[in-house]
């Protein structure tokens, strides 16, 4: 049998404790291999041409160049190293996900400079992630149209006849920037969207979703109605549910079930919008690690509702659109760049 090569990491931090914790963290998981390590934006750049890494965890908050200078400087080639971010929630959150729409595959929450021995609690998740995003497609950023409509056109209500529910996970902020900046303003149908991300991250990812969009998108909140013109963002930590009282759907943030590996779960969204919306609800499947979100489309199609997914050529991960196709559960496939016109042809 041929050996499988490891996978080749480059750290990128400024902090000389993160990068002593970060390389002891990777080098002891198998099949990974810390090349190197960079201690800011410029030094990271001349080590990625030196060394040609695979993956690199990149600090976003370095003097000089910093973590997202870096990912601009970087190509989207195939040979191009593909970034794990590696920041804090708080003041960086901005930072964490304008990063992870200009092209960086994942991201960890790292502890807060007065808390940097908990880095070492961080070993799981970083290792999993680098091998996500070892596997992962680099698709090159682009930038969003202008919005089609004035946000401040008004919405009738009459037209709310399906509702349509997004999950997706590893990917997911450039999928999202790219769906929502091309949905008009009065696009017919009120959108919830679960997120796989973070604890701490979907507020930022709401706001600059909003700035893109002609949409409205909000962070949900227990009680916000949905409606068409926006799109609610299932807040990190916590389940998204839907909720229908005759014409009014309202979001409600729920820790149950406790179980389920991700909060929020793309499943109990589809759940939900299956027993309240039944046969006028879509739901809609991206970019992704894992199959959450095969159960919610069986739920939807039992239903009588429609189940779309990303094709293949447009995902950074081919995993949960896949596992929903391969389970016969897809009505209809699309790359991102043609997703609008299928919603179109599937909403009422």
């Amino acid at each position: 049998m041929t050996a499988v090569s490891p996978i080749r990491v480059l750290v990128v931090d400024d902090s000389a404790f993160a990068r002593k914790v970060l390389r002891q963290v990777l080098s002891s998981a198998e099949g990974l291999d810390v090349v190197g390590v960079a201690r800011d934006g410029l030094d990271a750049l001349e080590k990625v041409a030196e060394l040609a890494p695979d993956v690199l965890t990149l600090d976003l908050v370095m003097p000089g160049l910093d973590g997202l200078g870096v990912l601009r400087a970087l190509t989207s080639s195939a040979a191009a190293p593909r970034v794990v971010v590696v920041s804090s929630a708080g003041e960086e959150s901005e930072l964490a996900v304008a990063a992870l729409q200009a092209g960086a595959v994942e991201l960890v929450n790292k502890p807060t400079a007065l808390a940097t021995e908990r880095l070492y609690e961080l070993g799981g998740e970083l290792v999993a992630k680098v091998r996500t995003a070892a596997g992962a497609v680099a698709r090159a950023p682009r930038e969003p149209a202008p919005p089609p409509v004035s946000a401040s056109a008004p919405v009738a209500r009459a037209a709310t006849k399906s509702l349509v529910v997004v999950g997706t996970s590893t990917g997911g902020p450039q999928a999202l920037t790219r769906l929502l900046s091309e949905l008009p303003v009065d696009f017919p149908a009120p959108l919830a969207l679960a997120l796989h991300i973070p604890t701490g991250y979907t507020e930022a990812v709401a706001r600059r979703l909003d700035a893109h969009c002609a949409l409205e998108v909000l962070e949900a909140v227990d009680g916000l109605e949905l409606r068409p013109g926006r799109a609610v963002l299932a807040r990190s930590g916590q389940h998204l549910k839907l909720e229908r009282h005759g014409a009014v759907t309202l979001a409600r943030l729920d820790m149950q079930p406790l179980r389920t590996p991700h909060h929020p779960s793309v499943d109990v969204l589809f759940e939900s919008a299956a027993r309240s919306w039944g046969s006028d609800a879509v739901g809609l499947v991206l970019t992704g690690m894992g199959d959450d979100g095969v159960a919610g489309a069986r739920a939807i199609r039992e239903a009588g509702g429609t189940v779309l997914t990303e094709s293949e050529s447009s995902c950074v991960v081919y995993g949960m659109p896949r596992a929903v196709k391969e389970a016969g559960l897809s009505t209809a496939s699309a790359p991102l760049e043609g997703m609008l016109a299928l919603l179109r042809r599937h909403v009422r």
